[in-house]
């Protein structure tokens, strides 16, 4: 029985195993973004996780730690010089898994795994609709408030006169404030 054993062996023993997370967790931390399958990322999820944890602290003990679970020295300054002062307010979750489809040799399930704090497209989309929301509590009235960020103002589409079907000029709708700023040249 396997009661509360929860670790993943991958299909390998424990030397092929560390060896292939020490790798894994090497090139995530120096390209900020790897594709590997879901169950090998939910496996180096575990183990980059307190490694990132322990490079807040940057003294020579904590250094040594993590050099012997990566081997590899680019790595560590990587972690302890670029990444460690990206995720210092962030409690935890430094990892992300994006599941992208399956393989097509073996159709093993794909994901891309990245840092949170490093993929630059979520961290614009994230500040361009940012809300404001009140801290909830059990005790308050129960509403949750939100200030959305003001929204510019979308003119409505100018409809277009019904052209009739004889020799007609096709562009015959009223210029509006926008097309006619567009087409002359600024002075």
């Amino acid at each position: 029985m396997r009661h509360n054993k929860k670790f993943n062996h991958l299909g390998r023993k424990s030397a092929h195993r560390k060896a292939l997370l020490s790798n894994l967790a090497a090139s995530l931390i120096l390209h900020k973004r790897i594709t590997t399958t879901v169950a090998k990322a939910k496996a180096l999820r575990m183990y980059v996780e307190p490694l990132i944890t322990k490079s807040k602290d940057d003294t020579t003990h904590a250094r040594r730690i993590v050099f012997s679970y990566l081997q590899s020295k680019e790595a560590v300054t990587e972690l302890f010089r670029e990444i460690s002062g990206r995720i210092s307010d962030r409690p935890g979750g430094y990892t992300r898994i994006l599941h992208t489809g399956n393989r097509y040799g073996d159709n093993a399930e794909m994901c891309m795994m990245e840092l949170v704090d490093f993929n630059e497209a979520m961290l614009a989309s994230k500040e361009e609709g940012k809300k404001v929301m009140k801290k909830r509590s059990r005790r308050g009235t129960g509403k949750k408030v939100a200030e959305a960020a003001p929204k510019a103002e979308t003119a409505k589409p100018v409809k277009k006169p019904a052209t009739p079907k004889t020799g007609a000029a096709k562009d015959t709708a009223p210029k509006t404030a926008e097309t006619s700023a567009e087409k002359t040249p600024e002075e």
